[in-house]
């Protein structure tokens, strides 16, 4: 299905989403910003800072007071809205602590948050009409985190709708990923709604699946290194094949990722940029 940037869907039960205007092989078609509550509003995640797309917001908003806009991580496509929207509004800025490692575009950090409520995990906040909790899912990004509401659960990038999520060092971290995927596993809410694809209404299902798919990929790599020790570009090369050239650099780091935690159980190890088990 082919969504329209700018457009407020509404998802029932006082929840809509709107899309913003920054696909890419990274966002597919672009962050979906949340919109919780029907005569007071929470915003999650309002996305890049792009006039077009903030105008969209704001004539989405319709003049209902905003409690709050809240960001579940500091990525480029997920949180420079919240400055000038919280300006433009007078909203406060809730969400995940400031973070800041130099990157790409894809995997920048928001230099601009700030947010003016720093949200731990297992808090319980107030907002458009909602009580939400937070749950602290480091992995993607070490300060990231979901938010519950009743049988929902806002994934941000932790589970997306599309695709498998990146996780890029020194920040993101595989271990702490997969203990994430774990926590939530435990867990009891039926639907997700990430930012980036569709509405997950089987959520542990997927999750099994994720999980299953890291430790595939942990066995490959071991597999891999078992036959010929090697450095990270020509095992990434190995074991990805057929991959667009345009994700391989997303490749790279998340087997980078793959490794540094295989390192740290002691399975592998890097000497002069090859890796050996």
């Amino acid at each position: 299905m082919t969504h329209v940037p700018g457009i407020l869907t509404p998802l029932g039960d006082g929840l809509a989403r709107l899309l913003a205007p920054n696909p890419s092989p990274f966002t597919g078609e672009g962050t979906w910003v949340h919109l919780i509550g029907t005569d007071r509003l929470a915003i999650l995640d309002p996305g890049p800072a792009d006039p077009a797309h903030l105008d969209a917001l704001v004539a989405a908003i319709d003049g209902r007071p905003v409690d709050a806009i809240l960001v579940t991580h500091t990525h480029r496509d997920h949180s420079p809205a919240a400055l000038p929207l919280s300006q433009r509004l007078g909203a406060p800025v809730w969400g995940c602590a400031p973070l800041v490692i130099p990157g790409s575009q894809e995997a920048g950090f928001d230099t601009s948050y700030a947010p003016d409520r720093i949200l731990a995990d297992g808090e319980t906040v107030k907002a458009g009409g909602a009580t939400l909790e937070t749950v602290h899912t480091p992995g993607h990004t070490s300060n990231h985190l979901c938010f519950a509401w009743g049988h929902r659960l806002f994934s941000g990038d932790h589970v997306m709708g599309w695709s498998t999520t990146v996780v890029i060092p020194p920040d993101g971290h595989m271990g702490s990923y997969m203990a994430s995927l774990q926590k939530l596993q435990r867990r009891s809410e039926t639907l997700y709604h990430p930012a980036h694809g569709e509405p997950v209404e089987d959520p542990q299902r997927l999750l099994r699946g994720m999980l299953t798919h890291r430790v595939q990929r942990e066995r490959q790599l071991l597999r891999l290194l078992e036959e010929a020790p090697a450095p990270l570009a020509g095992l990434t090369q190995r074991a990805y094949p057929a991959l667009d050239p345009r994700l391989r650099p997303a490749a790279e780091a998340t087997a980078l990722a793959h490794l540094i935690t295989l390192e740290e159980r002691g399975a592998v190890t890097c000497v002069g940029g090859t890796w050996k088990v």
